[in-house]
């Protein structure tokens, strides 16, 4: 699974994605609004180590993350 931070502008807010191996999109969420959409994907109990990866993550770069 990987994860892109991406950066919004002006009245736009910060996202994540979160995609597959294969680069299908599997989550697209706000970063202060992270809960619904990983709950849906279920890795509701991984969010925690997800948001610290998000905090860590440089806007524009994507990280392979190990479940």
């Amino acid at each position: 699974m990987y994860i892109i931070k991406v950066k919004g502008v002006a009245k736009i807010p910060d996202y994540v994605q979160l995609r597959d191996d294969s680069f299908t999109l599997l989550a697209y969420f706000r970063v202060d609004r992270p809960d619904k959409s990983l709950d849906k994907i279920g890795l509701g109990d991984k969010s925690a180590y997800i948001m610290q990866m998000v905090k860590e993550l440089p806007f524009g770069q994507i990280k392979k993350l190990e479940l």
